[in-house]
This record gives structure tokens, C-alpha cells and sequence, in this order.
């Protein structure tokens, strides 16, 4: 099982704190809401009943169509988007720190 981001450790294991984070991680690509499901590690279905509101909220936009699939990425013009994106940043920057911290106390 792969390690949780700090994002999720922070914000808890659900659905939407698990396709932000994957969205957050991947703001350079856009994807297929399939894919989204896929790689975010939630249900379809789950996602479906979501992404209605993500998208009235402007949280992602899409993008292009390929292939019949309309592709989809994080709306980082979004200023709670913005927010989120710099406390994720926040975040990481804090666990690393304190990761170094443990590393120079056991050294």
C-alpha cells in the first residue's frame, strides 16, 4: 500500500480530499474523469456524485475533448484553489522540515 500524502494524512481518506490531492499533484495534465477516479484511487460512482458540484464551484475545468472524452484538470485561477495549493505547499514544507529534524536527532 502506498504511503499517504501529507494532504491526505492532514485532511483525512475522503473522496474529495483524494481527487484535490490528486489533482493538485498532477496540475499539468489534464485527464479523463475515468482516469481521475482511477488515479485518485476512488469509485467512479463516488467521483460521479461529486464532480457536478467541483465543476459549478469552478474547482476543475475542462479542458479539451480526445477521442469523445472531454478532459479535465484543477482550475489553479480558482482562488480557493489557489489557497488550497499553497497550504499543500505549506504542508510539505513542514513535513520535510520535520523530517530533518528526526534525521539530525538519531544522527
Amino acid at each position: 500500500m502506498e504511503e499517504q500524502s501529507i494532504f491526505i494524512k492532514t485532511f483525512g481518506d475522503y473522496p474529495l480530499i483524494k481527487i484535490l490531492d490528486f489533482l493538485i499533484y498532477s496540475r499539468d495534465f489534464d485527464y479523463p474523469i475515468t482516469e481521475i477516479a482511477k488515479n485518485a484511487n476512488v469509485n467512479f460512482q463516488t467521483l460521479k456524485k461529486i464532480w457536478s458540484q467541483m465543476e459549478r464551484n469552478q474547482t476543475v475545468i475542462s479542458t479539451r475533448t480526445r477521442g469523445g472524452n472531454v478532459l479535465y484538470k484543477i482550475n489553479i485561477n480558482n482562488p480557493v484553489i489557489k489557497k488550497i495549493i499553497e497550504l499543500n505547499n505549506f504542508l510539505c514544507w513542514k513535513d520535510v522540515e520535520q523530517k530533518e529534524k528526526k534525521q539530525k536527532i538519531t544522527a
